[in-house]
This record gives C-alpha cells, structure tokens and sequence, in this order.
C-alpha cells in the first residue's frame, strides 16, 4: 500500500469519527432537553400570590426529591470506587512481590560486622573470650553411693527386724 493511498485511508476514517462524535453531541443534548421537559416542567407563573407559593412548594419537593437520588447516586458511585480499589489492591497481593533466590554465604560474625559497620570500627564477636573459668566441682554423694550391692544388704537387713517382730 502507498503512502499516498494510506494518508487518504486515514482521512476517510477520521472523518467518519468526527462525523459520528457530532451526531452523539446532537443526540446528548436531545436526550438533556427530553429529560428536562419530562422532569423539569415551566412553572405556571400567572395567578395569585397562593397559586405562585404553591408552585414554590412543588418546586421544592422536586429539588429534595432531586437532592436525595443525587446522594443516592454518589454513595453508590463511591462504594463502587472503594470496592475496585480494594479488588486492585487484592489482585496486587495475589500477584505479589517476587522475592529473589538468596544465595548462601559463609561469612564469620567478624566479617560480618566489619562489612555493616566499615573498617572503621573494631569489633569482635568471640564471646568465650569474655567468659570466666570455672572449675567442676564432683559431688560427694555421688562416689558415696556408688556401691549398689553394700545398699542392697543394708535394705535386707532392715527388712528382717521389721519382719522379725
């Protein structure tokens, strides 16, 4: 296809839409002034003083009336605003944040601190440095009651004098 024979293809086509969008201007501003006429009738403005309040007063229930559906509308419309933000915001969760493959590092807790903290400072994380010496005390009792056989007679013994009287 030439280029020549594309840019009048493409005038054709926006020609067409604009044609189109002026007949949907034409026909909202039709369907405004049906609207108005069924719902927003003249007034009758000849009469006496009653006549004009009560015109007054018709007025008015069709503005409350008007009023209500237009709050109505509005708590509709951001309910419905609320509920898509909260389904976008559940279609981000499902989606989620793909968290990377961690690779494994062996790296001592001295490496470790000098890495996060700089050259700058020393620290060492040799903890048993820091701790006291003590000494393992042995029980006495344990050495003590390390015949089973001498505890086993003495038991004997006792059981004879109870059984003896």
């Amino acid at each position: 296809m030439t280029s020549s024979r594309r840019g009048h293809l493409k005038s054709l086509i926006l020609s067409i839409a604009a044609n189109w969008i002026e007949e949907e201007k034409i026909e909202a501003i039709a369907a405004k002034e049906n609207h108005m006429a069924e719902n927003c009738p003249a007034p009758d403005l000849s009469g006496d003083q009653a006549a004009l309040m009560e015109t007054c007063k018709k007025l008015s229930a069709i503005l409350d009336r008007l009023d209500e559906e237009r709050y109505d509308a509005e708590a509709k419309v951001g309910k419905a605003d609320k509920e898509i933000e909260d389904l976008r915001m559940k279609v981000v969760e499902l989606g989620g944040v793909k968290k990377p493959a961690l690779k494994k590092v062996r790296m001592s807790a001295d490496a470790m601190l000098a890495a996060l903290l700089g050259g700058k400072h020393k620290v060492t994380m040799d903890l048993r440095s820091s701790l006291k010496q003590v000494k393992k005390e042995v029980k006495e009792e344990a050495t003590e009651a390390g015949d089973w056989r001498k505890n086993i007679e003495d038991k004997a013994d006792r059981k004879k004098m109870f059984e003896t009287s």
